[in-house]
């Protein structure tokens, strides 16, 4: 079982100088809004993921008037003592280690301490765009097979390259076609290995959305979803070729993995036409917590699971589902941030579990 029992804060977002001692597997994190609950969350997911959940930017998390930010972290996994530091130093690189050896590769540090996050903003995952079902797989898969997270990112550092040399190719019509053929060549291999492993991975993700979805919704109704992907029906290198003077006219790459999305229907209904906000939340943790199912049977053990301000987002009756579930029947560390203190021992106390409340 994976746990974190101790977290140490410098200069990270709102944050001086804060260490946070874990005791108990079920731990409510309670305060006012603006006291940094959601940034906690947010420091223990950078621990495990080397990056913050909200940003990508990193200078975003540097605490104001400072030049960067520190962060080490006390993780345990079947006995093995894991430490993590992560230092921001302000120069546009940062250093990661684990048990004081450097990481080359952050990558490389990925999928050891699985984590699943939920917060407000996720429900995106249901009504955005397909950059959102996107990442949300590559998250998952990311932590289980790092042979999918190396491969994403060639096709990533492909692509990137091919959309840079289709904007060149308009500015400079004697650029050679030779190397556009090249790159499209050197994206074929990794397109059809990832798109081969988000299909096999939707088939198991599937039945437990829906078995989730059930769980929480407490009702009959009928989810389902659909993997959608132009590789589907078609070869990747035909693709290419028949997308070439589209992807040269508008000057970006029309198609591959990089399309990719999700369909969901509610009673064979498109999903976001007609779910009612209820509806929705219940799809988005269900979501979830099939990720969270899945890191758990592919990694042999429980991930860290970190709720943000969720009782504001379900009524009673789905929220003691939802607990019912993740402080009992998880086996794995979960974090619960409420503005309310009050109301997260009430909801621990219902559920008759051993609980830590850290007041911020």
């Amino acid at each position: 079982m994976l746990t974190l029992n101790k977290i140490i804060i410098t200069h990270f977002k709102n944050y001086e100088f804060n260490s946070f001692g874990f005791t108990q597997n079920v731990v409510g994190i309670c305060g006012l809004n603006g006291k940094g609950k959601t940034n906690l969350l947010d420091a223990i997911y950078y621990c495990c993921f080397t990056k913050s959940y909200f940003t990508g930017t990193d200078s975003l998390n540097v605490n104001f008037n400072k030049d960067g930010f520190r962060l080490e972290a006390f993780f345990a996994n079947r006995k093995l003592q894991q430490k993590v530091i992560c230092i921001n130093r302000g120069t546009g690189k940062k250093e990661f280690s684990l048990n004081d050896v450097p990481y080359e590769k952050f990558s490389k540090h990925i999928g050891l301490l699985p984590v699943v996050m939920i917060a407000p903003d996720d429900i995106e995952l249901i009504t955005g765009s397909s950059e959102n079902r996107r990442r949300y797989i590559d998250t998952v898969l990311s932590q289980v097979d790092a042979g999918y997270l190396q491969q994403l990112i060639t096709y990533n550092k492909i692509l990137q390259q091919r959309n840079s040399l289709l904007k060149k190719m308009d500015e400079d019509s004697n650029n050679p076609m030779t190397i556009l053929e090249i790159l499209d060549e050197q994206m074929i291999a990794p397109g059809k290995f990832i798109h081969t492993k988000r299909k096999e991975f939707l088939k198991q993700l599937i039945p437990l959305v829906q078995k989730f979805y059930h769980l929480i919704a407490d009702n009959a109704e009928t989810i389902s979803m659909e993997y959608i992907s132009q590789l589907n029906e078609n070869d990747f290198a035909g693709l290419l070729k028949q997308y070439r003077q589209k992807d040269m006219m508008l000057q970006r790459s029309n198609c591959g993995i990089h399309k990719d999305d999700i369909s969901f229907e509610l009673n064979e209904q498109v999903f976001k036409n007609i779910a009612s906000q209820g509806q929705r939340k219940s799809l988005l943790f269900a979501l979830k917590l099939a990720e969270f199912e899945l890191l758990k049977l592919k990694k042999g053990f429980a991930p860290l699971l970190l709720l943000d301000d969720v009782f504001e987002k379900l009524d009673n009756r789905r929220m003691q589902q939802l607990l019912q579930w993740v402080c009992k029947e998880n086996g794995g560390q979960v974090f619960i941030t409420d503005t309310h203190r009050e109301r997260l021992e009430e909801a621990f106390d219902s559920l008759d579990v051993e609980f830590q409340i850290i007041e911020l």
